[in-house]
This record gives C-alpha cells, sequence and structure tokens, in this order.
C-alpha cells in the first residue's frame, strides 16, 4: 500500500517538482493558497484550524511543508504578514506533525547566511541579513528544535517549473531574452549555488526512504556567480556572439532590489557526501536540462 504525504504550499516552483517526482510512488495530496493546477486543493496553511483539519482528514504519513513568501522586497515591506507565512505557520506544521507522530519536510535558504564566508557547510552558524532570511531561519530553528522526526533541506538559488511558475533568476534573463534585449546587465558581486527542483525533489526521496532524518544542504554541484550563471544559460541557448553580458554591481539595481542580500550565499552539501546520498548534478548540467524540458519554444 503507497504511503500517504500531505504536501502544504505545493503550487510553486518547487511544488511543481514535488508533485512530478512524487506522485508515481506515493498517494500525496497537494494545497495550496493558489489553486493554479488541476492537482491542487485549496488551503492557506496560516489558518491552523483548517490546515489541522485538513492534514487529519488526510491521515498522512509524511507532512512536507513547502510555501513561504520569497520575494525580499515583499518581506521587507511587509514584515508580520511574512512572520505569520514563512515562521508561524512552520511552527503550526511542526504542532501538527508531532501530534501525528510523523515526520516533517522543511525548506530552508541559503540565504539565512550573511555572506562573509566564501562556502558554508551543514553545520556553519546562520546570521541572516534581512526579514526574508530571519523569518526562514526562525522557521529551520524551530523545526530543528522542536519537531520529533523532520528534513530540513536549504536549497541555493532555485531554478525549474518554466515561465509559468519560476520568477527567479533564470526567467527573469529568458523574459528580457524573449523582449530582444541585446545587452544584459549582470552582477558580479553575487556567489552562489543554484539548485534544479527536480533535484532537489529527488534527493528529498532518496533521504525519506532511508529514514535520514535531519538538516541538509542540498544544492546542484559547482560554486558560481550570477554573472557566470548568465553566461552559461547564453551558451545553452546559442546566444553568446548575440547577447552582450555587462558586469554591473549590486548598486545599478538598488531601486528594485533594496533588501539585503549576502555576497555569497555557496552552499556545499558536505552531509550528503558523507551519507553518500548526493544526488544532485552539476549546475551546468541541471541548467541544460532544465532549458532543455521547459523553454523549447520559448524564444521561438
Amino acid at each position: 500500500m503507497k504511503r500517504k504525504i500531505y504536501i502544504a504550499g505545493c503550487g510553486g516552483m518547487l511544488g511543481e517538482a514535488f508533485h512530478k517526482q512524487f506522485k508515481d510512488e506515493y498517494h500525496i495530496k497537494c494545497t495550496d493558497k493558489d489553486v493554479n493546477e488541476s492537482w491542487l486543493d485549496f488551503l492557506d496553511f496560516r489558518d491552523y484550524d483548517a490546515y489541522k483539519k485538513d492534514v487529519y482528514d488526510f491521515k498522512p504519513d509524511y507532512l512536507f511543508h513547502l510555501g513561504a513568501y520569497t520575494d525580499l522586497e515583499f518581506c521587507e515591506m511587509n514584515a508580520d504578514e511574512t512572520y505569520n507565512t514563512n515562521t508561524l505557520a512552520v511552527e503550526n506544521a511542526v504542532y501538527l506533525a508531532n501530534s501525528l507522530d510523523i515526520p516533517l519536510l522543511y525548506i530552508s535558504t541559503a540565504g539565512i547566511f550573511d555572506g562573509k564566508k566564501e562556502l558554508y557547510d551543514d553545520w556553519d552558524q546562520p546570521n541572516p541579513l534581512g526579514v526574508y532570511a530571519r523569518s526562514k531561519y526562525m522557521g529551520e530553528r524551530f523545526v530543528v528544535e522542536n519537531a520529533k522526526r523532520f528534513l530540513v533541506c536549504r536549497a541555493g538559488w532555485m531554478m525549474g517549473a518554466g515561465p509559468k511558475k519560476d520568477k527567479k533568476f533564470i526567467q527573469k534573463i529568458m523574459k528580457q531574452l524573449k523582449e530582444g534585449k541585446k545587452e544584459l546587465f549582470i552582477v558580479d558581486d553575487k556567489d552562489g549555488t543554484p539548485t534544479f527542483t527536480h533535484d532537489f525533489a529527488r534527493n528529498v526521496k532518496a533521504l525519506i526512504q532511508k529514514e535520514y532524518w535531519g538538516l541538509y544542504n542540498m544544492v546542484c554541484g559547482g560554486q558560481t556567480s550570477r554573472i557566470e550563471v548568465a553566461g552559461e544559460l547564453l551558451r545553452i541557448l546559442g546566444l553568446s556572439d548575440k547577447v552582450k553580458i555587462t558586469a554591473v554591481g549590486s548598486d545599478y539595481f538598488k531601486d528594485v532590489y533594496f533588501a539585503q542580500r549576502p555576497p555569497c550565499e555557496r552552499l556545499v552539501n558536505r552531509k550528503l557526501n558523507i551519507r553518500n546520498l548526493n544526488l544532485m548534478q552539476d549546475w551546468k548540467i541541471a541548467l541544460n536540462q532544465y532549458i532543455s524540458a521547459y523553454y523549447k519554444d520559448y524564444l521561438t
């Protein structure tokens, strides 16, 4: 008999990958406040009573809590709403998982570090800079300190789901290319690690099946920068000679992206490597797969 997973906040780019990677092997219920797929049911997980009833009625073997506000500027301007969504709702998820005696999955972020080191492993001490990072780190801490069994998986620069749901860096560049831009202004002072949503979901599945609970960095292989990612994207698309990349500092975009961001968000999957369970591909391979799968006719 298939084991059951309740996936809350499943309407975004990560939820798309989790639905695809888990739907055949598990009996899943996917919910979100934005019902944008036929396989989604409505639930606003900030409503604790509704969240509790829906989870209890489904009787899952696992609770996956995916959703969060991830727009840093929105978070800076709406701090209480951000803490309610990214921190208090996570505390509620812990109570639910503990009361049912089931494992909880929580998604954390490389953004919880201050960027003063060149590389962060699973045991480095976070020091969040802004409202978004603080709200996510407080969610992470509550899970680690209070959940009976848990997975906390830290993602880097997320890529996945294509133009419909990707609101991150890759889609922002693809949109500019679709609009016919011949020059891209890319910051050269931000380092990090891309994370392909499907690799991430597959690696979570492997940890669950092994019952290797705990906190893990979970990003693609290879350390990189915003400008290098942009260059590789143009190479994959065959546009290296047709589109110019101009390096700029973060201050160039300060009117639009005013929230503080760490200069370095590079993670290394040290615990996954030690456990011999690191399924995350090199970021260049993952980026190629992502573009091939989701952007086939996007620029035509």
